[in-house]
Parts: structure tokens; sequence; C-alpha cells
């Protein structure tokens, strides 16, 4: 197989997951929207591990065996909304910049395009106000957020380009993270619906331009480069 020298190497591509990660991941997904659903309606105090087991259909020690306890049953449906938003901008077009990627691909990824969309925003919605009096479930939250934030970094150093300082980036993906995390948590404790003003998609495009400090500069030295 040949090669063009003038083109940068690109990073291999990761494995598909196998038949097991999927089934595994498809089951750890059914009991994180079982427990969203009656943390929604119950509070996550009036809810139990082997209730949310019995909803998704499994055993309890099924449950167990992926979930340490009920609040930590949460995590899959909050990362695998992050894992979508990350999987998007890495596909933007770099010659964009930094900025703009992150603008497009953060109101893209909140804005209720269809019932799903909409559904899983309600269901995020559900879970913050839960999460006012939990602490556990506020916890489970945090972590989500540090570990998507973690994530974004190699995705930003690859947009940014060769030579971009590594701080810059850090500092990128801390503004994104955080502003999806705060649009989140204020337009969770409102009544506002999942488009128009004071739905998710505006509030964090107006919070990730209000922290876009650290994105000028990526861009600034992108073009010194």
């Amino acid at each position: 197989m040949s090669t063009d020298p003038s083109q940068p190497p690109q990073p291999p591509q990761p494995s598909p997951p196998s038949l097991t990660e999927r089934r595994k991941a498809a089951t750890q997904l059914d009991i994180a929207r079982a427990a969203a659903e009656l943390f929604a309606e119950r509070g996550p105090d009036g809810t139990t591990a082997e209730e949310i087991a019995g909803r998704a259909g499994v055993a309890l020690r099924t449950f167990y065996r992926y979930f340490r306890n009920k609040q930590d049953a949460v995590a899959p449906l909050l990362a695998g909304g992050a894992a979508e938003w990350r999987a998007h901008l890495a596909d933007l077009d770099p010659a964009a910049g930094v900025p703009t990627a992150l603008e497009q691909s953060i109101a893209d990824a909140l804005t209720a395009a269809d019932d799903r969309a909409a559904e899983s925003l309600e269901w995020t919605r559900g879970l913050l106000r839960a999460a006012q009096d939990d602490p556990a479930l506020r916890a489970v939250w945090y972590r989500v957020n540090q570990e998507s934030e973690e994530q974004l970094v190699p995705v930003l150093a690859r947009l940014a380009g060769d030579g971009a300082d590594e701080l810059d980036v850090r500092l990128a993906a801390a503004a994104a993270t955080d502003a999806i995390r705060l649009a989140l948590e204020t337009w969770a404790a409102t009544d506002a619906p999942t488009e128009g003003p004071g739905s998710p998609a505006v509030l964090a495009v107006r919070c990730l331009r209000e922290l876009a400090g650290g994105l000028r500069l990526l861009d600034a030295r992108r073009g010194d480069g």
C-alpha cells in the first residue's frame, strides 16, 4: 500500500466493539434509562436498585455487575450524549477554527431535532433536578463532566493542529465542557422548552462565548504556525 509523504500520518482507528461489548453497553443503557425514569418519578430516595433492575428487565445481580449503587446507574445515559457530541465535533472541518467548530457542535448536540433528542434532554432535566437534593447523584454528574473534559482534549488537539499549546487546548476543553454543564444546570432549574429562548442550546452557546478567551488563543496561534 502506497502512502503520500506530504500528508501527516493518520492515527490508528479503534477496532469496532465486539458483539459482547455491544450487548453489555445496551444492557447498561437499559438500566440507565430505567433509573432515570424512576428518579424522575420518585426521586433517588424513593427508588431502590431492585426496582431499577426490575424496570430494566434484569436480575439484581446483573445490576450490581455493572454499577456500584443506584445513582451510578445513570452515568451511561449522561455520558452517551457527551460521546455523541465529541464524535460530531471530531468530524467537523478543522479549517473553520476551534471556536466555530465548538459552537456549531454544541448547538447541534443540544438542539432537540427530533422526539428522541427532546426526550433525552427531559431525562437530563429530571436527573439534574433530582441531583439538587442527592449528593451521590450530583457526584455522578460531576464525574461524567470531568471524564468528558479529559476525552475532549485529544479531539481539540487534532482540530487545533500541530503546534497547538497544550494549556490552550486544555483551557478550551474546560470552557466547552463547563459551557454545556452550566447551560444544562441553568435550564433544568426552569420550565423553559427544549428549543428557543432559554433552551440548552441557546444557553450553552452564550456560555461558550463568555468563556471563549482560551479558544481565541488557539486560533491565533494556529494561524501563526
